[in-house]
């Protein structure tokens, strides 16, 4: 049978309510050895609190929803993994949703997580309208926006919680600029989300400043399937990288809306038998995992993810608890790796 509240509080000579305090983190008043007292019955006795009994008695559960594009990128799980990691050590589990930046399935996970007694969500999409969550936000759900930057007509109560895309894309643009590239593409699949937006801004501003004119870049947005190339960036990827080395002044050096799309390019290079970091330079974003272990290394922005997962579970129980919405934008960081090299064609001569 379930340990009981009442048998933790006889082992440990206190009151039910002073074992209550400890469980929920109201024990800043409490002696240090009455703490560690109740705190041994519970580990001796393997006392686990009643999550149903919990939220009857206080309207809401010690969970957190997770919305993300899909874990088919590497860079989210790397994320769920911190973000859970941050939020345990405050009580709290995570209940993981991967919605292809689909709306409608967003809206749909929102109200299941709702159902469930889940009111505070992580929300990963950047989708440049919230509508859908708008609702939710009515009822009294905690919503924080990861990777979107604030939005004309969202609401007071939204907080978002992003690195600074478009610093992070002229980051990689000037990094091949300055190793003498001029023939430049930047990949992507469909760019409709406001973090992809403002990482080809991002790109196009910084080849104007250096004088290249916008017909003498070369975009690349996949638009035939309809998806958003989360689940398939690296044969995105590839398939772009192989089709604008095919054009008769091809470029010499790309720029790939995140890591996985990178090593998509580098493979369509390598297929067009050409030579990543010698012949091609390439630059990712996000610097996943997988980025120090291809070959070769791939040179990429990185986004400092801890401390933004740290960033948005701290402003989602600040929500929980009735503070006002927020933004907050946070520094990338260009590494670079052995995919970008000094252009080889003398073009910048």
């Amino acid at each position: 049978m379930a340990v009981t509240i009442q048998e933790v509080a006889r082992a440990a000579n206190v009151s039910p309510s002073t074992v209550s305090n400890v469980l929920n983190g109201r024990d800043s008043r409490m002696l240090p050895e009455t703490k560690v007292r109740v705190e041994q019955a519970i580990a001796q006795l393997g006392y686990r609190p009643n999550r149903a009994a919990r939220q009857l008695r206080t309207g809401r559960i010690q969970m957190l929803g997770l919305v993300v594009p899909s874990v088919a990128n590497p860079f989210w799980g790397t994320f769920a993994q911190l973000v859970e990691s941050v939020a345990l050590r405050s009580g709290f589990r995570v209940l993981l949703c991967n919605s292809e930046r689909d709306p409608q399935r967003e809206a749909e996970y929102l109200e299941e997580l709702w159902a469930d007694g889940v009111s505070s969500v992580l929300l990963c999409s950047s989708l440049p309208s919230i509508s859908h969550v708008q609702p939710f936000l009515e009822r009294g759900m905690t919503i924080v926006a990861f990777d979107r930057t604030s939005q004309l007509g969202d609401p007071p109560s939204l907080t978002n919680v992003s690195v600074d895309n478009s610093l992070g894309a002229q980051l990689a643009t000037s990094h091949l600029l300055e190793l003498g590239h001029r023939r430049l593409a930047f990949v992507s699949g469909r760019v409709h989300s406001v973090n992809r937006k403002e990482r080809l801004d991002g790109f196009l501003s910084t080849v104007d400043r250096a004088g290249i004119a916008a017909n003498e870049v070369l975009v690349w947005k996949d638009s035939g399937s309809g998806r958003a190339g989360d689940l398939d960036a690296a044969e995105v990827g590839r398939a772009a990288a192989r089709e604008l080395l095919s054009r008769p002044c091809p470029p010499t050096a790309f720029v790939a809306t995140n890591d996985m799309f990178a090593i998509g390019v580098c493979a369509g290079v390598r297929d067009a038998g050409l030579r990543v970091g010698a012949d091609v330079s390439v630059v990712g974003f996000d610097d996943i995992m997988l980025a120090d272990l291809t070959f070769p290394a791939l040179t990429t922005i990185r986004q400092p993810l801890p401390g933004m997962a740290a960033a948005t579970v701290d402003y989602l129980l600040d929500g929980a608890a009735g503070q006002p919405g927020q933004s907050v934008l946070m520094r990338p960081e260009l590494i670079v790796r052995a995919s970008t090299g000094r252009c080889a064609t003398g073009e910048s001569q």
